[in-house]
């Protein structure tokens, strides 16, 4: 299962790594990709996680999440 994120905030690799560490430290994340240029962050999961799991572990980080498909 897959799930993307659309992330603003992001400027720079560390930025991308902040965000891809933040949610794979989500119970039930396998592994996740950030993009700055695409403004997205893609997750995948080993088994159904709440979407507001994966938003609250972005927005810690001080990025906003502004959808999830």
């Amino acid at each position: 299962m897959e799930k993307v994120l659309h992330v603003d905030g992001m400027m720079c690799e560390h930025c991308e790594a902040r965000v891809k560490k933040a949610l794979e430290s989500v119970d039930g994340v396998v592994s996740a990709k950030a993009d700055r240029n695409a403004k997205t962050a893609v997750v995948e999961l080993s088994k159904d996680v709440d979407n507001a799991a994966l938003k609250k572990a972005v927005e810690d980080q001080d990025y906003q999440v502004t959808g999830i498909e």
